[in-house]
Parts: C-alpha cells; structure tokens; sequence
C-alpha cells in the first residue's frame, strides 16, 4: 500500500493527495507535522533527510519528496500528464514557477497570519512583501488564464493541481481573489473536474 506522510492543512501535502483521490489509487496517510518535531525523529529523517513534508512511501518501499515531483510521478501515463512535448514543457514551466514565484508569497503569507508560532515572523515588512509578490503571481495567472482554461494544453493536469493547492486558501492570507475573475473561473473549472476532494479530505482508515 502507499503511504503519504504529511499535513492535512498543508497545501503541499494536498497535492499528491488530491492526485491519488482523482487517480482512485488507495493509499494510507499518516498525519506527520513540522510543527510538533515528528518530521525530524530518526525513523522520519530516513525517509526524507530534509525533515519536511509531504513523503510518498511507494509500496515497493521507497521514498519520494517534493510534492510537484510526486505528482510527476503519480501522473505518468494518465491523463494529467500532457502527452505532447511542448505542452508537457508547460506544465512543468507552471510547477517552476508554482514552487519559485507563487508558494513562497500565497502559502508563506497564509502561514504567518494563521499559524500562531509563525506570527513572531510576521512582521509588517513581511507581511507587505508577501502580499506584493504574491498578487503577482496572481496577476501572472490571470493573464494567462484571460486566454486559456487551464495551465498546460486544453485539460487539466499535475500544473492545475500544483496551483489549486495554494491558490484556493489564498483569501486566508488576505489575498482578495475576486480581484481575479480568471482565476476565480478556474478554481471553479478544477473543482468542477471528476475526482475532487477538498483540502481537509483523507482517505477512510
């Protein structure tokens, strides 16, 4: 059986989870937190020298982290993985820049305003920057999105579901997302896509 350790409440985490729910693979999670030491105890640490979360434990035991590289994984040969080149190039494009332009400002914002031991960090300085950087990785999506219904081709696919995860809690770190109707659309789109699950959602021990 796979395994996925990670946070229910994480973004990141979410995505491999929400893959696995479309791709109707069972799988067990075990709920790991950065939060409270578990990603740094020894057995953890084997798994992912990194001590964070989220870590695919494949069923022929081996490890796997990074969220956007378990969803490469997860999608190979379905349909959430583009089979032309090119628009397989974008989707990769999109899990760059999720991971480089948009997670660190619409995640790390959302952090530092609802996770009490993050509000020490929360300084305005921090705070203002997170909210500029992260309205434009906003404002990159919408334009993109002024054209296209969804990130890399005609369909949804592991670019979709790798800025889902962050873009649709963005308004908890005070992003106004009815600034962005394309985007607002879209979210509409995935969540519209057979398979759906919502963030909090686990697997039935």
């Amino acid at each position: 059986m796979t395994v996925l350790y990670g946070m229910t409440d994480s973004g990141n985490c979410y995505k491999p989870r929400l893959l696995l729910a479309k791709l109707g693979r069972p799988f067990t999670h075990v709920e790991v937190s950065s939060r409270d030491g578990s990603t740094r105890t020894p057995e953890f640490l084997t798994r992912n020298p990194n001590a964070m979360v989220p870590v695919l434990l494949l069923e022929d035991g081996r490890p796997l982290a990074e969220s956007n590289a378990m969803l490469l994984h997860l999608a190979e040969g379905t349909r959430f993985l583009p089979h032309d080149s090119y628009e397989r190039a974008l989707a990769y494009q999109w899990l760059f820049f999720e991971q480089y332009s948009h997670e660190p400002y619409i995640a790390v914002r959302r952090a530092l305003l609802t996770y009490p031991e993050r509000a020490a960090a929360a300084t305005p300085e921090r705070l203002a920057l997170t909210l500029e950087r992260g309205n434009k990785a906003l404002s990159v999506m919408e334009a993109h999105l002024t054209g296209h219904d969804f990130f890399a081709g005609n369909a949804l696919s592991v670019a979709d579901i790798a800025l889902y995860a962050y873009t649709h809690t963005a308004d908890e770190g005070g992003f106004t997302l009815n600034d962005y109707p394309q985007v607002s659309a879209w979210l509409r789109r995935v969540e519209q896509d057979p398979g759906h699950v919502p963030l909090a959602w686990v697997p039935d021990a």
